[in-house]
């Protein structure tokens, strides 16, 4: 491989890393609240927090830029205050790879999480420990091989992600292009030599991601 090729996959696993430590804490609060808390909304809060999975990737670009955009109201504000901008940024190829994984994580928390025996928790609650100790000493080790299974998935996920990426990131070598958009780009110039390289480091990678999920979880990966 060539050094554009190095430093493209270097970028790609540096968004897949972030994508998944920031889906890491954030999928398994929100599967923990979804999974022991009943409250009105609940279900609302669920569906809109799995739209990823079914809607296009073209329409959550969509939905980014109009949020973290120059103009958009979030976008907005960072610039004027802070004069952050997102948008053709590695740090916008990391939100978008964030929101479009984050089902794969929230749904594989929630799982694990109901999966823990609730008298375990209540024989704990008997004995004097208290919810913060029962969640990090009971509830979170019995369900972390679901969770790991489903950050594994996140981090497979961002890896190939595309189409979100490439509205609010852009292709920019050397900054903003991962791995997916380079092997569009390799084929659209007539690459294939270039294409076929990217394409397995893609595909092995993303195997022996799905195979460790698997061994981890191997029935409860999704809801």
């Amino acid at each position: 491989m060539d050094a554009a090729t190095w430093t493209t996959l270097a970028l790609t696993l540096k968004v897949a890393v972030w994508a998944t430590a920031i889906n890491l804490v954030l999928g398994a609060a929100v599967g923990w609240l979804l999974a022991r808390r009943s409250f009105f909304g609940r279900d609302l809060l669920d569906a809109v927090l799995t739209l990823p999975f079914v809607l296009p990737p073209t329409v959550l670009g969509y939905y980014l830029l109009v949020v973290v955009g120059k103009h958009g109201w979030l976008g907005g504000w960072l610039d004027r205050a802070f004069g952050i901008n997102l948008i053709f940024t590695w740090q916008g190829a990391v939100i978008a790879a964030t929101i479009v994984s984050f089902p794969l994580i929230l749904k594989s928390a929630r799982t694990a999480f109901e999966g823990v025996d609730p008298q375990l928790e209540k024989g704990a609650r008997v004995l004097g420990l208290g919810e913060a100790a029962l969640f990090f000493r009971i509830t979170l080790p019995m369900a972390w091989p679901g969770i790991l299974a489903g950050t594994l998935l996140v981090f497979a996920r961002s890896l190939g992600e595309f189409g979100a990426t490439l509205m609010i990131a852009g292709s920019i070598p050397g900054r903003t292009q991962t791995l997916s958009i380079a092997v569009f780009e390799a084929v659209q110039a007539g690459q294939d030599s270039v294409a076929n390289t990217l394409v397995v480091i893609i595909s092995v990678t993303c195997i022996v991601v799905l195979l460790a999920a698997g061994r981890l979880a191997p029935f409860r990966l999704a809801r």
